[in-house]
């Protein structure tokens, strides 16, 4: 029965952690050790523990492995870094190529430069200038449309506030009527009372500036005692 997969991840308990990297350190170095026996290679493994020991192998010398590694590195990044001068070379003269032909394209586009065309490429030219055209005026319209669609929607709100301010209107105008009617009617209430105050005092001033007639009524004659020598008053 074959041993089951076992899943890549730290191991939680420091125990079993410890058991594992001294179990797999040791088939490590074996494996470099058999490695550098059996194909005559240098192989050179540098490992440190989780408490910061070191473990390592070297087949031949670990300084000479470091030193060979380091001259190799530093050849393989100038060999990239040249490498990469020739991919940006190639790409800058795809896109000066680009370029040129994009530059000869639209002087055609413009009706320049057609002396070295033949009748099928004019011809070619022709159509794709009216399938361009095409598609601006199909563009155009479109964003016309759509404005004009904009327009009428903004048109029809607009109508739409007019009625309901008109709506207002009215009816402030209903109310100010109602209440010119309330002012004004009792006003007109009050001077018809004023008015006929006015009359009263008249008439009773006119009373006052008419001729009064008097009369004189004779004297109830009574008896007194009158002396002897009294006037006589008629």
């Amino acid at each position: 029965m074959g041993r089951g997969k076992i899943v890549i991840r730290r191991i939680d308990n420091s125990t079993s952690r410890q058991v594992t990297f001294s179990k797999r350190r040791s088939g490590l170095l074996k494996k470099a050790r058999e490695l550098a026996i059996l194909c005559d290679a240098e192989v050179g493994v540098i490992i440190f523990s989780s408490t910061g020991k070191l473990y390592d192998f070297a087949s031949t010398s670990m300084e000479s492995i470091i030193e060979q590694y380091k001259s190799k590195e530093a050849h393989h990044q100038s060999e990239n870094a040249f490498s990469d001068v020739k991919f940006w070379q190639r790409e800058a003269a795809m896109l000066r190529l680009q370029l040129q032909n994009l530059q000869e394209d639209h002087r055609r586009i413009m009706g320049e430069e057609l002396s070295g065309l033949n009748v099928k490429d004019l011809q070619n030219l022709e159509n794709q200038l009216e399938m361009s055209l095409r598609g601006v005026r199909t563009t155009k319209d479109q964003i016309l449309f759509d404005e004009i669609q904009e327009l009428n929607r903004k048109g029809n709100l607009i109508h739409q506030q007019n009625m309901e301010l008109n709506k207002k209107v009215n009816l402030i105008r209903q109310e100010n009527l109602e209440l010119h009617k309330k002012v004004y009617g009792t006003r007109d209430a009050n001077g018809a009372n004023k008015k006929s105050l006015i009359s009263n005092s008249l008439s009773i001033r006119e009373d006052l500036h008419a001729p009064v007639h008097l009369q004189l009524c004779q004297p109830h004659e009574q008896n007194y005692e009158t002396p002897a020598k009294a006037t006589k008053l008629g």
